[in-house]
């Protein structure tokens, strides 16, 4: 494995993260994409390539360099991110939170993972992506799934309490603009990372284009990112780069709910 320092607060590991995982300690939140292994009714549609699996534009099919990991059967899958997600919580502080994005076909099985792995189960939140290709006679599938948790409990402090909303709506890059066949827009990492305190230490296991690690640059939490294939790793490096590079111009905050607003949707039916 090769570690790379971008900054105090922003180091990145080309490698294996079942190797690099054991390394680390004091992680406030992991954040991350892992490879769905989905994409497909049978096992065939599964070991497509990712390329034909995750993109629909010729432009995107013909240039996107493919990803490591996406073809494991459903027990192979589940069994390899027992393994990973287990070593993340080892390298997590008390009450850290772990989110793990997952498509409808892994959902099932990713709350097994998270689960078995030792965190505390604490639910599901939505990414709608505002957009779908339309199914006649069938729902749109315009929602992919967060499924969270905690390295045991989580204090919470009333006084000073922030509330995340559980729903996240925001259209994907474009696919012209895409740097990584499933990457995740910006502002959306940038509601998940808000989970870890800011300066708080975000690892994201999967990093591809570095979404995760420029929603911490943007907020002020810091950043630890690893990533298997070579190509992905120089173009997350490049891309945080770029980001540090930048003066820092914090995002507008993240929307939450009022104690009003709370009050309102607790009272009594």
């Amino acid at each position: 494995m090769t570690r790379v320092d971008l900054s105090p607060d922003v180091t990145i590991y080309h490698g294996d993260c079942l190797e690099v995982l054991p390394t680390l300690a004091g992680i406030d939140a992991v954040v991350t994409d892992p490879p769905y292994s989905s994409g497909g009714m049978y096992r065939g549609d599964r070991a497509m390539d990712t390329r034909s699996k995750y993109t629909s534009t010729n432009a995107v099919a013909k240039y996107a360099v493919l990803f490591s990991g996406d073809n494991r059967d459903q027990r192979a899958w589940q069994f390899w991110s027992v393994l990973w997600c287990s070593a993340a919580m080892h390298a997590c502080s008390p009450g850290a939170a772990c989110m793990l994005f997952s498509d409808w076909r892994q959902l099932p099985t990713c709350t097994d993972v998270l689960q078995g792995a030792g965190w505390v189960y604490r639910g599901i939140a939505g990414w709608n992506k505002e957009q779908s290709r339309p199914m006649a006679d069938r729902f749109r599938q315009v929602l992919e799934f967060i499924v969270w948790g905690t390295a045991g409990g989580r204090a919470v402090n009333m006084a000073d309490a922030d509330y995340h909303a559980g729903l996240f709506s925001y259209p994907p890059p474009p696919p012209s603009e895409r740097l990584h066949p499933t990457e995740k827009p910006v502002d959306l990492m940038r509601d998940l990372v808000a989970l870890a305190e800011p300066g708080g230490l975000v690892l994201d296991p999967f990093m591809g284009s570095g979404a995760t690690g420029i929603a911490c640059i943007r907020t002020g939490r810091r950043f630890v990112g690893i990533e298997i294939d070579a190509h992905y790793f120089e173009v997350a490096r490049a891309r945080l780069e770029r980001e540090l590079a930048q003066p820092r111009l914090p995002l507008p905050p993240v929307p939450q709910a009022t104690q009003p607003e709370l009050a309102a949707m607790e009272a009594p039916r």
